[in-house]
């Protein structure tokens, strides 16, 4: 076997097993192999084993000199294009100030739309690049970003085209989804808009591919089931995949609704009681859970541990946003899943690579096998544990995608 690069040093290196984990059980299921090498070709992997079982030739090797090696993480759930900040909002919550009083003195979501709706493509794309960075620094070699604070049709598209824009300049793949967030407050003119997203928003969006998933925010303050099943239906009919923000504050039928319609994923799950762990558990739907927000709001942690015991698959994303989850690093939203959420070590790495590939539909990624995207991470630990012990620095040491050093 001729092959592109040998990774050479590999104290540990450590992948989930086989291509999916459908069941709690097979969550905590890792494969190590000790002193180890991979080989890469044309940006896939092409051989992983013990360095001694090595037969083939390389035309380049590199030597990490005793590092473990972990599959690159996944975030599938972020909306970094925004504009504007929250730091008001902030200082109101620590002093004392609920959500409601937040909105009503023009905070809130409400805030973030009007800042990105002013802001150009331009100014998105350079204000989310930084935070695409730090994310990729984390170790996120493959990045969810959705639209949602655009709110108009034109102002939707602007975002989407700006994450379009990102895509091009980012080391780490990016993944787009269309997200319907926030309706209007008048009655008349949520039924309006819902006609608007489904009859021109949404045909756009296939018909450019600016998005591979729509997603809709199903809560007492937001969508209603019976309109979010309009919409992810319409977004089936184009050949989109579908995703719901769902049981955040309340539990109100969203996780039904998306085990029903076959979502990739339901998210958030911080309101889910024993009836939607269940369905989540009987079904191939992703739970992701994103424990910034539980740190950030002060509310309630999702459900991961019953979750994982009853046998469904979870997934953590950081859901990096200005308003409820300001968190830079997909390695730190792992280690706040295993104190937060219930997770193992192991669980957790699961949770950030293969069953975060699953909740965006990819196939061979978040895995270090044959044939698999030679995305994957160097950390500065011979121990794989490190990556999810760790808090305030790095555990990262190098970043690789598609078999190239990031930075490099």
């Amino acid at each position: 076997m001729k092959t592109d690069l040998l990774i050479t040093g590999v104290a540990q290196l450590v992948t989930a097993e086989g291509a999916e984990a459908k069941r709690g059980r097979a969550m905590s299921a890792l494969k190590i192999i000790d002193d180890a090498a991979m080989a890469v070709l044309d940006g896939h992997i092409a051989w992983v084993g013990r360095a001694s079982e090595w037969t083939g030739e390389a035309a380049a090797t590199v030597d990490v000199g005793g590092a473990a090696v972990v599959p690159g993480l996944i975030d599938p759930h972020t909306h970094a294009v925004w504009a504007g900040d929250r730091l008001s909002d902030f200082e109101a919550r620590a002093a004392g100030a609920t959500y409601e009083e937040i909105l009503a003195g023009g905070g809130g979501i409400r805030s973030t739309v009007r800042a990105t709706a002013a802001a150009t493509r331009e100014e998105l794309v350079a204000l989310a690049k930084v935070r695409i960075n730090a994310l990729t620094r984390s170790g996120a070699t493959t990045i969810e970003v959705k639209s949602g604070y655009g709110f108009s049709m034109a102002a939707e598209i602007a975002m989407l085209e700006a994450i379009e824009r990102l895509a091009e300049d980012s080391a780490a793949q990016i993944v787009a989804t269309l997200l319907v967030h926030i309706p209007p407050a008048d009655v008349t003119e949520r039924r309006e808009y819902v006609e608007q997203v489904c009859g021109d928003l949404i045909p756009v969006v296939a018909r450019r591919g600016l998005a591979s998933a729509v997603d809709v925010f199903v809560e007492r303050d937001a969508w209603h089931v019976d309109e979010a099943e309009e919409i992810l239906a319409c977004a089936k009919q184009h050949g989109l995949g579908i995703k719901l923000h769902s049981d955040q504050f309340h539990s109100v039928g969203g996780v039904e609704l998306g085990v029903r319609l076959g979502a990739l994923s339901v998210d958030h799950l911080e309101a889910a009681g024993e009836t939607q762990i269940a369905l989540l558990a009987g079904n191939t739907t992703v739970a992701t859970i994103l424990p910034g927000v539980s740190l950030h709001l002060g509310i309630p942690a999702a459900p991961g541990r019953k979750l994982i015991d009853a046998g469904a698959a979870v997934a953590v994303g950081t859901d990096l946003n200005p308003g409820s989850s300001p968190l830079y690093s997909s390695a730190a939203a792992l280690a706040l899943a295993v104190r937060m959420n219930g997770l193992t070590a192991q669980e957790a790495l699961v949770a950030g690579t293969v069953n975060a590939a699953r909740a965006l539909g990819l196939n061979d990624q978040g895995r270090l096998e044959a044939g698999c995207a030679a995305d994957f991470l160097v950390l500065d630990s011979g121990d794989w544990r490190d990556l999810v012990y760790r808090m305030g620095a790095s555990p990262v040491r190098e970043v690789w995608v598609g078999g190239r050093k990031v930075g490099a």
